[in-house]
């Protein structure tokens, strides 16, 4: 059993969670966008606060290792492994589509669906994966472009995530596909999973581990008058 501070920074969503034995304690939130620089660690502080924890009490970090935004996963990647560091606990990895889909699997518990989490990729873009309710990949995680074809070889999938919308907005009309609006890459999602990791010492380590970017960062280009 263990008490696990869980960092999510892989959307536009910064989010903080305590969790003691996969069960949350205290939790901070903000989905306002770009604000993981400026809230990450004042989120932690107060979750810490609100849960009355010292940071020595905890067992481990946990962070959601993306795909996802460049800039989030820095921050978020960069702020786990100094906790770890500075506490002496281990650092886990949460594979966050995974930790969507099994959330989202806990909510609808239907073995006929598979689960697809998306992350938004910007366009019609999205970051996505298909799994079965064990949390089974069936289809790895990839960049996808969505069109009125996308996912036309499956009869039953749920969809939810921040790039869900491109996909429902694809399909409005079609009454087959399960939409699901409040499951999203949050610390609140990745709490279960990150206690079965601990229980079975599935750690990274700490000087090495680098966060999932799926692609290669690429800067804008910077306009002039």
């Amino acid at each position: 059993m263990a008490l696990i501070l869980n960092i999510e920074t892989a959307t536009s969503a910064c989010s903080v969670a305590i969790a003691r034995d996969g069960v949350i304690i205290a939790r901070e939130e903000s989905n306002e966008g770009n604000v993981h620089a400026e809230k990450l660690a004042v989120y932690i502080d107060a979750a810490m606060k609100k849960a009355s924890l010292p940071y020595s009490s905890l067992n481990a970090v946990a962070v959601g290792t993306g795909p996802g935004s460049y800039t989030g996963l820095r921050i978020g990647t960069a702020t786990a492994k100094g906790l770890s560091y500075a506490t002496d606990k281990p650092l886990i990895a949460v594979p966050t589509l995974k930790a969507m889909a099994m959330a989202a699997a806990k909510k609808l518990n239907r073995t006929d669906l598979l689960y697809c989490p998306m992350i938004d990729a910007r366009r019609l873009e999205v970051y996505t994966a298909l799994y079965d309710s064990t949390g089974k990949e069936t289809s790895p995680v990839h960049a996808r472009i969505l069109d009125e074809h996308s996912f036309s070889e499956y009869k039953a999938i749920a969809f939810f995530g921040d790039g869900m919308p491109k996909m429902k907005k694809l399909f409005a009309n079609d009454s087959s596909k399960l939409w699901l609006d409040d499951i999203y890459a949050s610390a609140t999602n990745m709490c279960s999973m990150a206690e079965e990791m601990y229980l079975a010492k599935q750690f990274s380590d700490v000087a090495y581990y680098e966060p999932f970017y799926l692609k290669d960062f690429v800067a804008g280009k910077k306009i002039t008058s």
